[in-house]
């Protein structure tokens, strides 16, 4: 995985620093721009009626001063009104009172009064009102006028007032306030790419360092490879709820697709299996899954010490049971190698001193002897039994008879086949192998070295049922300890011992079988398990 990481300089615009900062600034950039034109036309669109408005209100204000309307002739007195009022008005440029004879009356510049105004007339019965704003040329250069009618106090018309403000002035204002307008959307543009770049930043460490396309890989591999395990993944966030579970969670759950369960809680699928896993932070091994045939792994997922989720690993029993069965069957047939090894030095001890006796027919005969023998003896268990688990087992105990000097018979007419009733290997390999080891102690207590010991074993099989024996001619049973060889810890071989006929019975009845058991003092004991199908046996 560590070749899917970012490589400086190779990904490209793939890089995701680059491409969400390259989108970004393209957004911010056309966004700030369509903004600030925006707002600037449309301050400019208020600005300019504000500003005709004042030129109106300056120019109305001045029509209706008494000093006009009375026919005032006092010029000066006029005058010192109206500079004063100039000087309060700093965004009025020009001042002007021209009278209907077309004579300036007043004006801001003081060498025109007098003069004869020969610009534009205004023009008040076309516009239907005493006011209007205009863009006009005048002595002063380009300007925007607004005109105001003066009447005297009988109503007739007697001149006119003007209010101006200079183009240059005008442009000046609008340069200065777009100015201001550029640098707040510079200001903007600067702080969103700065806030971009940590964005980015943040997303990218958010992936650990990869790049989108590399983490989608990743991403892919990683569901293809939990969709193809035979385990059930499933995995919740902190409150429970379920992120992730693959086809074969599904399938041991109960459900046909991922959909049906991802989003609910942990508890709907009717075992809160992960909710220890997320309160106490702990690992948990071979967790059973309530009643169904499932064992699971569960682990918290922590970060920085917390417990942010858990993941479940669910595992069928069933293989987990043919798993233990094959480590069995191996375990047995180790044993059984053991025993032949024994078995075989012996023999080949006596094959030496024959040797060494020079007696090469005996030895010669000797072998072929032990050879057919052991040939038939592993030949007539295999195909008696098909269970390998099983089969393994009693060539072990054969061999380990054998070393007892222990005569063990396989009884005539031994048949089992697994199929005919589904009982677990690792329960009948306990079970037998417990059975003819109790036989094997029985029949070396050394209290009669001169009796026979011999051990005869069965199995049979039909559908539904199963049938194991063990007779020995061992020490026997008294009849008062009879009823209690099942009892756990009961021995008469001393302490610390009793438990293998005690798990014979547990592991026995749990399955739905029984176990009996005859036995005479110094004669020997006959043990025989049983199974049928309707006693339950079947689970």
């Amino acid at each position: 995985m560590s070749a899917m990481k970012k490589t400086n300089g190779i990904t490209g615009l793939k890089s995701v620093h680059r491409l969400f900062f390259r989108t970004q600034l393209i957004l911010i950039v056309s966004l700030a721009m369509f903004l600030g034109i925006a707002g600037t036309l449309i301050n400019l669109h208020f600005e300019t009626e504000k500003r005709d408005q004042n030129l109106q209100n300056v120019a109305e204000t001045i029509a209706c001063s008494p000093l006009l309307t009375d026919g005032t002739d006092d010029r000066k007195v006029l005058t010192e009104y109206l500079d004063s009022l100039k000087e309060t008005l700093g965004d009025i440029d020009v001042i002007s009172v021209v009278g209907k004879d077309r004579v300036r009356v007043y004006h801001s510049n003081h060498s025109l009064i007098g003069t004869v105004y020969d610009g534009n007339l205004p023009e008040f019965d076309i516009n239907s009102k005493d006011y209007y704003t205009v863009d006009e040329t005048g002595p002063s250069g380009s300007q925007r006028r607004a005109y105001a009618a003066i009447y005297d106090g009988s109503g007739s018309y007697s001149g006119f007032v003007m209010a101006i403000m200079l183009a240059e002035n005008i442009h000046q204002e609008t340069f200065q306030m777009f100015f201001i307008f550029m640098l707040i959307t510079i200001a903007a543009m600067l702080i969103e790419l700065i806030v971009s770049g940590e964005l980015s930043g943040k997303i990218k460490r958010s992936l650990m360092g990869y790049e989108p396309d590399v983490f989608t890989a990743m991403y892919k591999m990683r569901d293809n490879i939990l969709e193809t395990l035979d385990e059930g993944i499933i995995a919740v966030d902190n409150s429970g709820v379920i992120q992730f579970a693959n086809d074969a969670a599904v399938r041991m759950l109960g459900g046909t697709g991922g959909g049906n369960i991802v989003g609910r809680r942990i508890e709907s699928i009717g075992d809160a299996v992960l909710t220890k896993a997320l309160t106490s932070g702990e690992h948990e091994m071979n967790v059973s899954l309530g009643t169904a045939d499932i064992i699971l792994d569960r682990a918290p997922v922590k970060e920085n010490g917390q417990t942010v989720g858990a993941i479940a690993v669910l595992h069928n029993r069933a293989e987990y049971t043919k798993l233990m069965e094959d480590l069995s069957g191996t375990r047995y047939l180790v044993d059984s190698m053991r025993a032949n090894n024994h078995d075989f030095t012996n023999k080949l001890h006596v094959i030496l001193g024959l040797i060494q006796m020079k007696m090469y027919d005996e030895a010669s005969a000797y072998i072929q002897n032990i050879t057919m023998v052991q040939r038939a003896t592993i030949s007539k268990v295999m195909n008696a039994i098909d269970d390998p688990a099983i089969a393994a087992l009693l060539i072990g105990k054969i061999a380990r008879a054998s070393e007892l000097n222990v005569n063990f018979i396989l009884r005539e007419g031994c048949g089992y086949s697994s199929s005919d009733m589904k009982l677990p290997s690792e329960m009948m390999v306990t079970v037998i192998g417990n059975l003819l080891d109790n036989a094997f102690e029985a029949m070396n207590d050394g209290t009669d070295y001169a009796k026979q010991k011999e051990l005869l074993f069965g199995i049979y099989s039909r559908p539904g049922a199963v049938l194991v024996t063990v007779d020995d001619t061992g020490c026997g049973i008294s009849e008062e300890n009879l009823g209690r060889v099942f009892e756990n810890g009961y021995s008469t071989k001393g302490d610390n011992r009793g438990t293998g006929l005690h798990l014979v019975k547990s592991m026995v009845s749990n399955f739905g079988g029984k176990v009996t058991v005859e036995s005479q003092e110094n004669i020997g004991s006959s043990f025989s398990v049983s199974f049928a199908s309707d006693t339950g046996a079947e689970k």
